[in-house]
């Protein structure tokens, strides 16, 4: 595994690209990990509950109001990064039995070795394909299925069909929740496209992200949130309107006319997420 340092920047090849840890100037103890150029995770090692990206601030968000504060719940993350939102839960909710999946085997090794997560028997990292993982779990065993998982900076065609949205439903209890980071830009073929396909099978749904993005003006990320039973609209609304960049919330009415008839995608049909506008990530360089 080649490795080069610049100052306190680290490059190292892992199995899927070229990772990079970059420090924070404005945060001591704080880092960004990328890969092949695309931010995956900020981590706060002395502080886990400061989280630097938006969306992962409102994935925390939705996490904080499905159950009362500090309760302990059972999550399955899909996407490993730098485990930001593994390590946010376990400071929130002491007690939480956390179970990651990152496909990159040198990656985990490298973020165990540069930026070590506290210990803790509840949190466990497993190196294996997201889907695989899904397959393998029991029926109605998890609270949250968090998926975040990139692979060249665009969502892996196999983890956007209705077939994975139907694993994802059988792992979650019946008051679960799925919760998905989807990037995408104008025309948002991608995200609707995926709010139709999950809906499908978990109907009730809200889209959070920043209005621009939403109204297909720039590309950026979006958090999906669905399952079976009403999610907390109003709480969540107040929480991403009073964030540092201030997010929109689309539900019911709303969210149905964002989907705008899209299709459902099956595995045979699937494809990759869109691919970022180049030059769109620049972070300490």
């Amino acid at each position: 595994m080649g490795r080069r340092r610049s100052a306190d920047r680290m490059t190292v090849e892992v199995d899927t690209g070229v990772a990079e840890l970059v420090p924070d100037p404005d945060r001591a103890g704080s880092w960004t990990l990328l890969l092949d150029g695309a931010p995956q995770s900020h981590v706060d090692l002395a502080d886990p509950t400061y989280l630097e990206f938006e969306y992962v601030r409102r994935l925390a968000a939705a996490i904080d109001l499905l159950a009362p504060a500090g309760t302990p719940l059972r999550l399955l993350h899909l996407g490993g990064g730098a485990l930001t939102l593994p390590r946010y839960v376990a400071t929130t909710r002491p007690g939480s039995t956390q179970r990651v999946c990152e496909v990159d085997g040198a990656l985990v090794e490298l973020v165990r070795r540069e930026l070590p997560w506290p210990p803790d028997s509840r949190l466990r990292v497993r190196i294996a394909d997201a889907r695989e993982v899904l397959a393998g779990h029991r029926a109605a065993s998890v609270d949250v299925v968090v998926a975040d998982v990139f692979a060249g900076a665009r969502t892996p065609a196999h983890l956007t069909s209705v077939e994975f949205a139907t694993e994802v439903a059988r792992v979650l209890r019946s008051t679960g929740w799925y919760l998905a980071n989807v990037a995408d830009g104008p025309p948002l073929r991608h995200a609707r496209r995926q709010v139709a396909t999950v809906r499908s099978v978990l109907p009730r749904a809200a889209l959070v992200g920043d209005a621009a993005v939403l109204r297909g003006r720039r590309y950026g990320n979006l958090v999906l949130l669905a399952g079976c039973t009403a999610p907390p609209v109003p709480e969540l609304t107040r929480r991403v309107s009073g964030d540092w960049f201030p997010g929109r919330v689309l539900s019911g009415e709303e969210l149905v006319r964002f989907t705008g008839g899209a299709p459902v995608v099956h595995d045979t049909d699937a494809t990759d997420s869109a691919p970022p506008p180049p030059g769109i990530f620049s972070v300490g360089r």
